[in-house]
């Protein structure tokens, strides 16, 4: 189930990005709209409540099954909800990454220092990469979110105090 970079694969059946799917559908769920559509070249995807459609333009359309919703990530069970209360949030929805690439260092580790600016994480969402940055100077107290997993707008992705 991997992404297609072509809009139409073997036997002239259409690849479909199912993780731009997942990730416009949450970004339909979270904002409350009726619709979103999103071109690249030849490729255009439209998701809508009720109905998920892929279409190389200007051939016919193809319809793809409603994405499943991304699975909720519990917080560590001694994590209080108060614990919460200076998070950095995630101003988005998509994948957050914890270093600027696979193998690198974490921007952050539990106990560094920060200033206001320095990147936290970051955020992809639709194949951009949004660096999250601290809002205030202090030090991590706990970081609640992996590399790799799918966040949700306003998700407390850091603790700063």
């Amino acid at each position: 189930m991997g992404e297609s970079k072509g809009a139409s694969g073997r036997n002239g059946r259409m690849n479909v990005d199912t993780d731009m799917v997942r990730e416009l559908a949450e970004m339909l769920a979270d904002t409350g709209l009726t619709e979103i559509e999103v071109e690249d070249g030849d490729r255009k995807i439209r998701v809508s409540r009720g109905a998920v459609a892929a279409a190389a333009a200007p051939v016919a359309v193809a319809a793809a099954p409603a994405a499943a919703p991304a699975a909720a990530v519990a917080a560590p069970a001694e994590s209080a909800p108060a614990d919460h209360a200076n998070a950095v949030k995630s101003p988005m929805v998509g994948t957050c990454y914890l270093s600027s690439e696979p193998g690198a260092a974490p921007f952050v580790k539990v106990g560094d220092t920060v200033k206001a600016g320095d990147t936290l994480v970051i955020v992809e969402a639709m194949k951009v990469m949004n660096p999250i940055s601290a809002t205030a100077p202090g030090t991590v107290k706990a970081i609640l979110v992996e590399n790799g997993q799918p966040v949700e707008y306003d998700q407390p992705l850091v603790v700063i105090a």
